[in-house]
């Protein structure tokens, strides 16, 4: 017995009535999986009808290429979108996929690198279509689930994403999986490319959409067998970057001495007229420093002084987006501002030039926290968000020559990790053999054998 177009039920239901329908008398007989396909159909006709109704206002730079990425997701399995900050791809795409008819047999989902991110991008989206969040887009990130039963996009981290492969292996709760990010190759990421690519020739109605800014395109495109590429134009407004080396090579000194260079840079940019200003710190002791010298300043006694970082209460970070009044705020953030977010009214950034990173050090064997010089790549993520709403202004406190010297791109997660803590997090997941996994760039072997010996010595994994 063929089954009917299954294209018209959640894709939940899809494997179970395929088989339902190939071998009836297992499930009940013809007539109770016949219920079963009308029961689905009906909640996805229903779900088809409400889905919101989205509108562009043509005033992004993604909104140029609609047709090329309607047409490339309505043809490929996977679809890769090149674009930079500020073309508006983040909350413009889930809208495209609607428009599309994505989001009726399952939830379009679209993770981010940060729950910041995640929360802000979810109430942005809600706001575009003219609802409240939580009722056709939700978000949830750990801790807190905001997604009701008939949403229809889910914002995430792409580490929920991941958790959810162990309950639901073959991501059915989804028809559409947006990757937003991806150039950031955290383990998360890496880890989710590689499930991905697994899975797609057992769900082949499933549409994966992958968004980078900085991205080495290409790449990303042979991973996925030569997936289609689009190019998005970024910002609309030009930035001039501006170098101001700090004088000190001593690093004590040159600490020290950033917080002060923050003081001054600010009071140079403050010259260009009004505007916010977003400055890059690489943790939390630099910002409460940075914060303590603008404090003192007498030229930014009237400025508002905000800190934006991971820990800090969701209420908090909800400040940085509703600005009050026409009082000049400067936000000190770590790169959690770096990608995904608008900041509203930022005109000016500073860039200290430096993250904090993790690093594997195979010598000592252990992971290690560094305050490090980020790649150019980063760097032009931190100077591109402030062009997005004006003319903008970077103040770099670094050289243009230290900047030349700068690696491309920012190492992916996996190259800098201590693989022992990789293979247990594989195994957890089951995500299979380290070797055999499809990373975009694997690891070597040596160090996938350091990581099993530690593991031994440990008795953390049995020995084969």
């Amino acid at each position: 017995m063929h089954s009917p177009d299954l294209s018209q039920t959640l894709a939940k239901d899809r494997h179970f009535l395929q088989r339902a329908f190939r071998q009836p008398e297992k499930f009940g007989g013809l007539a109770k999986v016949r219920e079963k396909y009308a029961k689905s159909h009906e909640i996805y006709q229903k779900r088809r009808q409400n889905l919101p109704k989205p509108q562009f206002d043509g005033t992004l730079p993604v909104h140029e290429c609609l047709d090329d990425i309607k047409t490339a997701v309505q043809n490929h399995q996977v679809t890769i979108i090149c674009g930079e900050t500020g073309s508006g791809k983040t909350t413009q795409l889930p809208k495209i996929c609607l428009e599309l008819g994505r989001g009726a047999a399952g939830l379009i989902g679209h993770t981010q690198p940060r729950r910041l991110a995640a929360r802000s991008v979810a109430a942005r989206i809600a706001e575009e279509l003219g609802q409240n969040i939580g009722q056709s887009v939700g978000y949830k990130v750990r801790f807190t689930d905001h997604t009701s039963r008939d949403a229809c996009i889910k914002l995430m981290t792409d580490g929920i994403l991941l958790a959810e492969t162990q309950t639901d292996r073959y991501l059915t709760a989804y028809d559409t999986i947006i990757i937003d990010e991806a150039h950031e190759r955290s383990l998360n990421i890496d880890f989710l490319l590689g499930y991905l690519k697994q899975l797609l020739p057992q769900r082949p109605d499933l549409k994966i959409i992958i968004t980078s800014a900085t991205i080495d395109a290409q790449r990303f495109s042979e991973h996925f067998s030569g997936a289609p590429v689009i190019e998005v134009s970024g910002r609309t407004y030009p930035v001039d970057v501006l170098y101001r080396p700090l004088h000190s090579t001593d690093e004590d000194e040159a600490e020290m001495e950033t917080a002060d260079a923050i003081a001054d840079a600010a009071d140079e940019l403050a010259r260009f007229g009004a505007g916010d200003i977003l400055v890059f710190l690489p943790g939390e002791r630099e910002i409460r420093e940075a914060a303590d010298a603008l404090r003192k300043s007498p030229l930014r006694q009237n400025d508002e002084i905000l800190p934006l970082f991971a820990r800090l209460s969701a209420q908090e970070q909800q400040k940085i987006f509703h600005p009050k009044g026409d009082t000049r705020r400067i936000i000190l953030a770590t790169n959690v501002a770096e990608t995904s977010l608008t900041v509203p009214r930022i005109r000016y950034v500073i860039d200290t030039g430096l993250a904090r990173v993790k690093r594997y050090s195979a010598r000592a064997k252990v992971e290690q926290l560094h305050v490090e010089k980020i790649s150019q790549a980063a760097a032009r993520q931190r100077a591109g968000r402030c062009g997005r709403v004006a003319a903008g202004v970077c103040i770099r406190l670094y050289s243009q020559e230290d900047f030349e010297q700068r690696p491309a791109f920012t190492d992916p997660e996996i190259v800098r990790s201590n693989l022992a803590a990789v293979i247990l997090r594989m195994a957890a997941l089951k995500l299979g053999d380290v070797a055999a996994f499809p990373f975009l760039e694997a690891p070597e072997q040596r160090y996938i054998n350091d990581g099993f010996q530690v593991l031994q010595e440990l008795g953390a994994v049995e020995t084969v």
